[in-house]
């Protein structure tokens, strides 16, 4: 039997099973890990208004978007830069779980925050920050103590 031909996968996307772990220190990757998240909040905060308040699209749709934006990049740099990581199919597909997790808590968190504040022009600030707040602490933990370790 054939197998069938395919398109080759995105060179991100482990190939082949590696070591997980890391050789910096907790410090560093605090440093990291923060200096990462604050670029991907602003690629996350920045696409999130630029849909919902320019586009015009339905809040959960724009911040849905946006997570997915700025996930992506914390992922990108934090397994290159913050952890030091070869790309692991295993660790792949515990980040994807994580952040399906995170993904319905921010959008979830988000939404409730910004319906339930006034209407200013600060609420889409707040309930961002609240529910970008909430997801870091709970990445950052996840990442170190799990992901980050799988072999």
């Amino acid at each position: 039997m054939t197998a069938e031909p395919h398109l080759p996968l995105p060179p991100e996307l482990p190939l082949v099973d590696e070591p997980g772990g890391t050789d910096v220190d907790l410090k560093t990757q605090i440093i990291r890990f923060a200096a990462t998240g604050l670029l991907s909040a602003i690629v996350d905060f920045g696409l999130y208004t630029l849909l919902f308040k320019l586009v015009g699209l339905p809040l959960p749709v724009a911040k849905s978007i946006s997570f997915i934006a700025g996930t992506t990049t914390a992922y990108l740099i934090n397994r290159r830069w913050t952890f030091k990581a070869e790309p692991s199919r295993k660790r792949f597909i515990a980040v994807v779980a994580l952040y399906g997790v995170t993904f319905a808590l921010q959008v979830g968190i988000n939404q409730i925050c910004y319906y339930a504040m006034p209407d200013a022009w600060w609420r889409i600030f707040i309930a961002f920050c609240v529910a970008q707040g909430t997801a870091t602490v709970i990445n950052f933990i996840v990442q170190r103590v799990v992901i980050f370790k799988i072999k």
